[in-house]
């Protein structure tokens, strides 16, 4: 193995860097969106049971503790809650907008890896085949040495390689992400207006 990555050239560092932070952050963004649903739905059986009985206390005391982006917005609403419906309305979306960062965090990073991995692949390809070449052609109609020839198609091989196997993991964690932010989003705002409604005294 250590020789198959050896046979990549110099370009397999950057690109096996680019695993091992692409590993890193696809585990914490996994670790942290498990963690924040756990978080919101024993919040919102807090808050459900203590806007029954109009404990605005209890619900602000669960918000600290619980910390996600979902409890910091509704503490905003139940901290504004003197405030006119209009206001109201535009402390909750001010601080909704403030926190939707945190579930896109790293995601930047992990697509910039992705694309990053797979073009350091191609690069280790269009090296690979000049050092190939060069030998071919410098060969004086005969093959040239065979052991430069190997290494230089090995090292356009390996690089690409080893760009899709880092890529293509990195591109689809991506994607899964959004969709696993959109899904937290959506689940939030249905959490703060709720809790808005239930403020102002209406219905949902």
């Amino acid at each position: 193995m250590f020789e198959t990555i050896k046979s990549g050239g110099p370009l397999m560092i950057p690109i096996i860097l680019c695993g091992i932070i692409a590993v890193f952050i696809i585990a914490e963004r996994i670790h942290y969106y498990v963690s924040v649903k756990k978080l919101d739905r024993k919040l919102m059986e807090t808050v459900n049971d203590s806007l029954k009985t109009r404990d605005f206390t209890a619900i602000l005391s669960e918000c600290k503790k619980t910390d996600t982006p979902c409890a910091q917005v509704i503490a905003a609403a139940v901290n504004s809650r003197q405030l006119n419906e209009e206001n109201l309305k535009e402390v909750v979306q001010t601080k909704m907008d403030s926190v939707v960062f945190k579930f896109e965090h790293l995601l930047t990073a992990l697509r910039t890896i992705a694309s990053i991995s797979t073009l350091l692949g191609l690069l280790g390809t269009v090296t690979g085949n000049i050092e190939a070449f060069n030998v071919l052609g410098s060969g004086s109609g005969s093959m040239g040495d065979p052991a430069a020839l190997a290494g230089g198609i090995a090292q356009a091989l390996v690089t690409t390689v080893a760009g899709l196997i880092v890529g293509i993991p990195s591109i689809t964690a991506v994607n899964f992400f959004e969709n696993a932010v959109n899904h937290r989003i959506t689940e939030m705002e249905t959490n703060v207006t709720r809790v808005l409604f239930n403020i102002l005294g209406k219905e949902i």
